[in-house]
């Protein structure tokens, strides 16, 4: 049975980091590509971040770019996001998403797998 269980998220203040983690299982992780989108409240899917199926490249929405990094561990089937200089409108429900290919799509229909979601706060 396929899972990805993020964790990580929680309350930050406006210019601090949080680090989220997607556990993944029931799938070859290393031959899917990953990425992490966001849905703030009252506000549609975003696609934030991805890194393809080896690792070796990435890509980061506007909105993110030069704040957030991800990253993954093949060897422990996790895809982990840290986000610095947080900002209000960072505030979201955030998803850890994979496909089975090589190359992260910023197409959320792409996924073929979700995680359930880690509430991130940015607020003073």
């Amino acid at each position: 049975q396929v899972q990805l269980v993020e964790s990580g998220g929680g309350l930050a203040q406006p210019g601090g980091s949080l680090r989220l983690s997607c556990a993944a299982s029931g799938f070859t992780f290393s031959s899917y590509a990953m990425s992490w989108a966001r849905q703030a409240p009252g506000k549609g899917r975003e696609w934030v971040s991805g890194i393809y199926s080896d690792g070796r490249d990435t890509a980061y929405a506007d909105s993110v770019k030069g704040r957030f990094i991800i990253s993954r561990d093949n060897a422990k089937n996790t895809v982990y996001l840290q986000m610095n200089s947080l900002k209000p409108e960072d505030t979201a429900v955030y998803y850890c998403l994979a496909a089975n290919t090589v190359i992260a799509s910023t197409a959320l229909a792409e996924y073929d797998y979700w995680g359930q979601g880690t509430q991130v706060t940015v607020s003073s």
